[in-house]
């Protein structure tokens, strides 16, 4: 069913935007959200009015792993509750896990809440905004199980030069800390079919990098009976003219298979990063986890990931505190820590969340033991990240320049990027080049440099490759000021550099959605795909 227009307030579109809480799968979802919204006539608020959330309709998509999630969340509509009173007509909706999850107590903690919906049932959005202005009442509606595959829906891209492809939704694991399998439910693959006609489209429209995104994306295929599927779709990633940069995330240790690695290894656009969750260095611990590995097979994996890619990034996700966690236990994590040599980690103190096994186990752990293992943990893997950093000084790397920009680069006139390892770079420009003087939102004003018909060769933009060398290193950035020294420094244009100038020329009224009078090439402004085709 079609999704009903948006209403119009004296003759203007209705606002919206989209908040983001939680992980990568949420990002996406979100892009889904503004997807459907604008496709049913809403228009995305200002960046002024979206920081003063003055938007018509505030959609809030919530993670429910965190602790301090529902905190978030409600910390959220509080502030919104006195906004919405003096805006006659606003709407706030929540969606994603914890909307899943806690279903009508949201409405009853925060009532004046208009459209609760979960996870399985994204393309209700526009729908249940119209129900509730039209009935004057709140609409909440929980799917038990998917409705439509998200990817199938209208999405809109927040950036032109990188995307997010869903393979999978849902897992099939039964981890005792983790509540995701109760809320998105039991993994569903997408075939390789439009897997690689969305990745397609993506390119066409000026992406030259993806990510892969699944729950436990080695586990892809098992449901249309081909073990080896995610191998072959890394291979056939490789084979997509214009597409410089692959990644995915998440594996698991226990799915992960040589066939894979050797994938990576051989398709050149894959990029020499892995995100691997180790949990934790205990075999006990993990076997209380339901982690169907071991820290020897962990270690193995790592080690034939390096044997045929030296230079990989390797992170990782850890949990200190599990219930039942010893010294003995926390002590082996530590090895394995010190043993893999993390480029960086996420590091998570454990905490109960309702509904899984884990919240009712004997040996919860007292805040101030977990909180001193935690800072242990954090010192050690900050030693690694510092190390690791130092050893890229003096290599000279390919930098994708991103649309967001260090807290220091207009000072140190520098531009912000990732190495291929993802690796986050703080690059120097040559001191003669006339930096862009943002907004207050951080957005392009005209007058841009970035935007001039007689563009400095020696400026990037977004979605622009500059080779550098690395000149410093710190434990969660890289420095690279070899233009300072008449060292290596080359722009390279992209063609997402380009889609990236036309969009902002469009939003700055300087040209029409599709380029016109800028020259042809990829559609402007962030990519608005419905279901991808399969080519032949």
């Amino acid at each position: 069913m079609a999704a009903p227009a948006a209403p119009t307030d004296d003759a203007r579109p209705r606002t919206y935007v989209v908040r983001t809480l939680g992980c990568q799968m949420n990002v996406h979802d979100s892009e889904h959200m503004a997807g459907m919204l604008e496709q049913a006539g809403y228009t995305r608020a200002s960046a002024e009015d979206e920081a003063a959330s003055r938007a018509d309709v505030v959609v809030i998509n919530t993670c429910a792993v965190r602790e301090n999630a529902a905190t978030r969340l409600y910390g959220n509509l509080g502030q919104l509750a006195s906004v919405k009173a003096a805006r006659p007509g606003m709407q706030i909706a929540v969606g994603g896990c914890l909307a899943q999850k806690d279903r009508g107590t949201i409405v009853e903690k925060a009532p004046w809440v208009d459209v609760v919906f979960g996870t399985h049932n994204l393309d209700a959005l526009p729908v249940l905004l119209e129900r509730a202005r039209h009935n004057e009442a709140a609409q909440v509606e929980i799917a038990e199980s998917l409705q439509v595959f998200p990817s199938t829906l209208p999405t809109k891209r927040e950036s032109v030069y990188a995307g997010w492809v869903s393979i999978s939704v849902g897992c099939n694991n039964t981890c005792t800390f983790c509540i995701v399998p109760h809320l998105r439910g039991k993994e569903r693959d997408r075939r390789p079919g439009e897997v690689l006609a969305e990745v397609g489209a993506l390119v066409e429209a000026g992406a030259i990098e993806v990510t892969l995104l699944g729950q436990n994306v080695n586990s892809y295929g098992v449901e249309f009976g081909d073990r080896g599927a995610f191998a072959k779709l890394l291979r056939a990633c490789g084979t997509i003219d214009g597409l410089e940069r692959v990644r995915f995330t998440s594996p698991h240790p226990a799915a992960f298979t040589d066939d894979v690695i050797a994938a990576m290894a051989e398709t050149p656009n894959v990029m020499p990063q892995l995100h691997m969750p180790l949990q934790s260095g205990s075999d006990r611990i993990l076997r209380a986890m339901r982690r169907s590995y071991r820290s020897e097979r962990f270690l193995g994996i790592l080690d034939r990931v390096r044997a045929v890619m030296p230079d990989a990034a390797i992170t990782t996700d850890v949990i200190v505190g599990f219930p039942g966690e010893t010294e003995e236990d926390f002590a082996e994590t530590l090895r394995v820590v010190e043993a893999s040599r993390f480029s960086s980690a996420f590091m998570f103190q454990y905490s109960p969340r309702p509904g899984t096994p884990a919240a009712t186990m004997d040996g919860q752990l007292p805040k101030e033991v977990v909180q001193e293992r935690f800072e242990r943990l954090q010192a050690l893997q900050e030693r690694i990240a510092g190390e690791e950093a130092a050893r890229q000084v003096g290599r000279t790397l390919d930098v994708l320049v991103g649309e967001g920009s260090g807290r220091k680069d207009g000072a140190t006139h520098r531009v912000t990027g990732r190495a291929p390892d993802n690796r986050l770079v703080h690059l120097a420009l040559p001191t003669d080049v006339v930096l862009a003087v943002p907004d207050d939102a951080g957005a392009p004003e005209a007058g841009d440099p970035r935007l001039a018909d007689d563009l400095d060769a020696r400026l990037p933009r977004p979605g622009d490759v500059v080779t550098v060398e690395v000149t410093r290193a710190a434990p969660h950035h890289l420095i690279a000021d070899s233009a300072l020294a008449g060292g290596t420094f080359a722009v390279r244009r992209t063609r997402s550099g380009d889609a990236w100038a036309r969009r902002e020329r469009a939003r700055l009224g300087g040209e029409d959605e599709h380029g016109h009078g800028h020259g042809g090439g990829a559609p402007a402004g962030p990519v608005v795909l419905g279901l991808p085709t399969v080519r032949a």
